[in-house]
């Protein structure tokens, strides 16, 4: 287990994240919700959703470079995203943190959002997650499998695919029906899923012809694999 298991298409290093531990200092989390980003329309898994889906610039040139490294921005001028790069070396690709279960430095943890209403609160939804592991955007570009690093990235055991929900992404406008993101079911980590007002209205979700069945859904706006 080791980086070379997120040198892979978008979804498949999404899916390989979820049950990994992402340590920063005193406070580890385990992964419950991830998001998929590719990259640029010349790159085999063209974007428009991506910060990468325009081509390169200064902001985010990491997730052009090799698989593992941080990639950090702010939303909303406020909130810290974690962002783990993936596929191979030049090629645009990178997975969004969304939820993860504190599993180390709960105190710590607790003492950086205090308004949390439970422990599992804790680390639900990226800004959420950025506080609580206290990165911030000085920490753009940390290599995440660097036994040295600061923040540090342990790949668990590969997680079964049918304990695992897949469904669109979170508040995208563009490619908004794309099933990029990836979660955990059992975990109470996992944030709900809001549409963007500016995405087009939902397709609705496809019966395969003699099936004889219904898509399988959940509360977080997905489908069950």
């Amino acid at each position: 287990m080791s980086v070379d298991d997120l040198v892979v298409e978008p979804p498949a290093a999404a899916r390989r994240l979820l049950g990994a531990t992402l340590r920063s200092g005193p406070v580890a989390v385990r992964i419950v919700e991830v998001e998929a980003y590719g990259g640029d329309p010349a790159g085999p898994w063209p974007d428009p959703a991506s910060h990468s889906g325009r081509g390169r610039t200064t902001r985010n040139a990491v997730m052009f470079g090799p698989a593992g490294f941080l990639y950090v921005y702010l939303s909303y001028g406020m909130h810290t995203c974690i962002n783990v790069t993936s596929g191979p070396d030049g090629t645009a690709s990178a997975v969004l943190v969304r939820a993860g279960e504190v599993i180390d430095g709960l105190g710590v943890a607790r003492g950086r959002r205090p308004a949390a209403r439970s422990d599992a609160d804790l680390g639900r939804g990226p800004g959420n997650l950025g506080t609580v592991l206290g990165i911030t955007l000085a920490d753009y570009g940390t290599p995440l499998f660097d036994p040295a690093s600061p923040i540090r990235l342990e790949l668990n055991g590969v997680i079964d695919a049918a304990q695992i929900a897949s469904g669109p992404r979170v508040g995208v406008s563009t490619a908004a029906d794309r099933p990029w993101r990836f979660w955990l079911p059992s975990s109470p980590a996992v944030s709900a899923y809001r549409r963007s007002p500016r995405a087009p209205l939902a397709a609705a979700p496809a019966v395969v012809p003699g099936a004889g069945g219904r898509v399988r859904r959940n509360s977080r706006g997905g489908a069950m694999n």
